[in-house]
């Protein structure tokens, strides 16, 4: 997107010196456009969304896992305000004007996903039916959510934006499952559109109860909702009727109109794909719950999960990052187990998710964490602080296993410049994304033993962010008071100074894996490499399939 005819608010940064981490260059400016190759079709995100009842500290938090083949940079958006008339002009990602519609007189600032109110908003895509997509239409999904951001300020606000955005202009996507959180509440929007030459969507959008979390994974979620709660609930005039004109529901079959059935038919590849992940970040948080695998396994007869459900025990930001890296580890669907994650126990499996032998058409799982992830996000927003200190957006490149979740405040005014370099043709030292890919595709040929020294540097690192997070807002505090301007500046390099040190940090833990895991031999102490051979289990598998290939003779 660009807008034409602005007045843009300038800011002035002073650097602060921290002696918390070393000092980074900041990024003024807004970050250089992303590379004109769109990435693939992000059909493969993973979303949870934690309401203030159900967090330790009162904060909504949602996640969002941007899971596709490109190379992420992250953006900033500067506040700005506009002349009576101006317009803002919709572009692919060629830098091509698609369309323009009527700019807002003030536009708020964006920390790539998330606005300097708090307000946060992240999507899984579903598809839906293919004949509802319209190529005409303006609006992609992410257009809809960078608007949102823009000139919004709550979740119900967003919701509001984005719909009679898609309802005025069209909308050219497939169907959307889109998390949105404000400081309040945290809401679910479903959309999709209604077909070549016919503008407008369909929709619902749910407000998850306080006390609840809700979770989607690129399969429609909203299945029955009420007609009579505004409060709760808001919908397209004809939701329901448009899918009975298409023939996807039948008022006189006795059922309840459910908005996943009629525009996201359930199918056993989409239950596999999408409703086991939704079911393992449930089971972890409500072991209580003892939810069955039989829906995504397409169990005749099983019920599919509840669109929300209360936690076992109330979540802090770390547990959130935890259940974002999960690959079902301790269930019959582990990942790290079996001949498939090979003699070091990767969980990954490499793409595609299905494959034929004989005829027979197999799936991988398809996990939480995957090394499909391009970047994912953590917000957390709090309304017992002012928004400048209350927002925190932590971001995390490539996979979420293999990341570390770093604070940006969401009053910062730029961004590392490490997080807006590099291209996915061409390795680079100097974009943060490929550090953490470079880490993570060397730990997958020996992951059993690398990733516990990963696993080590992250959770130091995390847990100094978590424990320092109570000082640096109580500085911040005291700084809004005396200065807001710096307060800003203070938060700008604090998060930016840190978020190098971290990209640093992660380098000299590759460099220090490839010397400790070299050629097979593993450096207990440096200079000092053994011969650790396979695991016996490994071993034994082998056997099994080549009984006497190996043995030596006994005399």
């Amino acid at each position: 997107m660009h807008c034409t005819s602005a007045s843009r608010v300038t800011t002035h940064l002073l650097l602060l010196t921290l002696t918390l981490a070393a000092t980074s260059t900041l990024t003024l400016a807004a970050a250089p456009a992303v590379d004109p190759t769109p990435p693939a079709e992000p059909d493969a995100c993973t979303s949870l969304l934690v309401t203030s009842g159900a967090s330790t500290d009162g904060s909504v938090m949602i996640t969002y896992t941007c899971d596709a083949e490109f190379l992420p940079r992250m953006q900033y958006t500067p506040a700005a305000d506009y002349e009576p008339g101006a317009m803002c002009d919709i572009k692919d990602w060629a830098g091509n004007v698609r369309g323009s519609i009527p700019q807002v007189p003030h536009t708020y600032a964006v920390v790539d996903l998330m606005n300097d109110h708090q307000l946060a908003i992240g999507e899984t895509t579903f598809g839906g039916r293919n004949e509802l997509h319209n190529p005409d239409g303006l609006f992609h999904y992410w257009d809809l959510m960078h608007l949102a951001l823009q000139r919004a300020t709550t979740a119900r606000q967003a919701v509001t934006v984005m719909t009679e955005l898609a309802q005025t202009h069209g909308y050219c996507d497939t169907g959307e499952s889109i998390s949105i959180g404000d400081k309040d509440e945290a809401w679910i929007l479903e959309l999709i559109g209604k077909g070549p030459d016919t503008p407008g969507i369909v929709w619902v959008a749910r407000k998850v109860p306080d006390g609840s979390i809700s979770a989607h994974a690129n399969k429609a979620r909203i299945g029955t909702f009420p007609l009579d709660d505004p409060d709760t609930c808001l919908y397209a005039e004809d939701v329901i009727s448009f899918a009975v004109e298409k023939g996807y529901y039948d008022p006189d079959a006795g059922k309840p109109f459910m908005f996943n059935e009629a525009y996201d038919p359930p199918n056993p590849g989409n239950k596999r794909w999408a409703d086991t992940r939704v079911w393992t970040i449930f089971r972890r948080a409500a072991p209580s719950l003892n939810l069955s695998p039989d829906y995504h396994r397409s169990v005749a007869g099983a019920e599919p999960y509840p669109l929300w459900i209360t936690p076992d025990t109330k979540l802090a930001v770390s547990d959130v990052f935890a259940l974002m890296r999960d690959h079902y580890e301790g269930t019959p669907f582990d990942m790290t187990q079996g001949i498939d994650a090979g003699p070091y126990n990767t969980p990954y499996r490499w793409r595609p998710l299905h494959w034929n032998v004989d005829d027979v058409t197999y799936a991988w799982e398809r996990p939480v964490s995957t090394q499909q992830t391009a970047y994912s996000f953590v917000s957390q927003s709090r309304a017992n602080l002012p928004d400048p200190v209350g927002g925190v957006y932590w971001y995390g490149m490539d996979d979420t296993a293999f990341t570390v979740y770093i604070p940006f405040y969401c009053c910062i005014s730029g961004i590392p410049e490490s997080f807006t370099v590099g291209s996915l043709g061409s390795f680079s030292w100097d974009s943060a994304w490929w550090v953490f890919n470079f880490v993570a595709n060397y730990c997958n040929l020996r992951y059993a033993d690398m990733y516990p020294d990963i696993l080590a540097v992250q959770q130091q690192l995390e847990g100094n962010f978590l424990a320092l997070q109570p000082a640096v807002e109580q500085t911040a505090l005291h700084l809004a008071n005396e200065n807001p301007e710096l307060m800003v500046h203070y938060l700008t390099d604090y998060s930016l100074s840190h978020a190098d040190t971290v990209v640093a940090r992660w380098k000299a833990l590759g460099e220090y894996l490839i010397a400790k895991y070299n050629d097979g031999y593993v450096q207990q102490t440096p200079g000092n490499a053994s011969q650790v051979g396979y695991p016996e289990q490994w071993l034994r598998r082998v056997l099994e399939d080549r009984p006497d290939d190996f043995k030596l003779p006994q005399n």
